[in-house]
């Protein structure tokens, strides 16, 4: 069975678009009026994302947030706010509520699919039919901004990958560009001269070449308004400067759906091997996150019942991996797998700074890990 996304909103055509994006995905989509229906959605459903409206009668979307993160059994469903104030103070006072992420009313289908696609692993209905691209297979990018050290620093941050970068500075270049290419994904500065990047995405809109391209803005991080107009007209998302080459990735890779589990998810010797990079961070740990249930889920249907947690490329322990391990051992519960840790005594050592990780004991080696999960009697991390 797909994810569940509860949409609680008094609005019945935010629900019907809400429903109707979703509709071609392997999904439920579930429906509250109001803060208090909401809750007991939640409660009944557990669902795996929810898209909660910040103005609504009987009780408000800040009310219902609050509640969610005060019940232990709901506090970690991630939750995007719909809200239709852009202001500098709304965004802000959204930020400090915890949720995921914000979208700005009215929305278009692709924007929503792509932020709940960031949170959650959305498969389409009868799948299977066309490969899909991984990361790691070359992916054409269009760089549109006037300061060529930009498209200078995207070049060199992609370096690692298979991806090519190709830089243009007006929107003519861009537009002829795309007349004879085909850019899997354009990023567009917001700040070239008299709006020209708003200009030139309505471009990239209206043409049938590139109309479903996926369109990012380029700004500053204090550019609330361009950030927010963006919003309004359909950007897939914004990527702030100065840029952040992880997040640029992530950002990419999930507006393409490509398939990133194989670097995290790995099957050895009968056992499920989740492997945290050296660089993890908190865009990793959403990123292992989003496929955590599925690839777990192929396991189990393949015959595997042991899981080993790997943090033994980590030289520390932050909140984001502390997390992570709760959700993987939430889920290895769940469907009764046996788990083990693995990572070296200093990250043993950071782990035990945190009350959440009680029990928590870590193997020094592969082979060791699996060994213990031989161990007929073992239930926990």
């Amino acid at each position: 069975m797909g994810p569940k996304i509860l949409t609680v909103d008094d609005s019945k055509t935010i629900r019907l678009i809400i429903g109707k994006a979703f509709k071609s995905f392997d999904c439920e989509v579930l429906e509250a009026c109001n803060g208090v229906e909401g809750l007991a959605v939640a409660a009944k459903e557990r669902p795996d994302i929810i898209i909660l409206d910040i103005t609504m009668p009987v009780m408000d979307g800040f009310e219902t947030l609050t509640k969610l993160k005060s019940d232990p059994d709901l506090k970690g469903i991630p939750v995007i706010m719909l809200t239709a104030e852009a202001g500098r103070d709304n965004v802000l006072k959204i930020a400090k509520q915890g949720v995921r992420d914000y979208l700005i009313k009215p929305f278009k289908e692709e924007l929503i699919i792509d932020r709940v696609s960031r949170v959650i692993d959305l498969k389409p209905k009868g799948g299977g039919g066309n490969k899909a691209k991984r990361f790691d297979d070359p992916i054409r990018v269009l760089v549109v901004d006037d300061k060529p050290a930009i498209c200078d620093q995207i070049t060199e941050g992609l370096k690692d990958t298979t991806w090519s970068i190709v830089g243009k500075s007006t929107n003519g270049e861009a537009v002829d560009y795309c007349n004879t290419h085909s850019p899997e994904v354009i990023l567009v500065s917001l700040s070239l001269h008299e709006s020209a990047g708003f200009t030139l995405f309505q471009m990239l809109r209206t043409s049938q070449k590139t109309k479903t391209v996926p369109v990012f803005g380029l700004c500053v991080k204090t550019a609330v308004e361009d950030q927010a107009r963006a919003q309004q007209m359909g950007f897939t998302g914004i990527i702030t400067k100065p840029i952040d080459i992880e997040e640029l990735k992530n950002k990419v890779a999930r507006s393409l759906s490509l398939d990133t589990s194989y670097k995290y998810f790995q099957l050895k010797t009968g056992v499920l091997n989740i492997l945290l990079p050296v660089n993890f961070n908190n865009n990793v740990a959403n990123e292992v996150s989003a496929h955590l249930r599925s690839k777990v889920s192929e396991a189990v249907d393949s015959g595997i019942d042991k899981v080993i947690f790997d943090v033994s490329q980590l030289r520390a322990a932050d909140i984001s991996l502390i997390k992570l391990g709760l959700e993987v051992i939430q889920l290895c519960a769940e469907l009764s797998l046996k788990l083990r840790m693995l990572g070296s005594e200093i990250v043993s050592q950071e782990c035990k700074k945190y009350e959440e990780t009680a029990g928590w004991r870590f193997a020094s080696s592969f082979d060791e890990a699996v060994a213990q999960l031989s161990n007929k009697d073992l239930t926990h991390a």
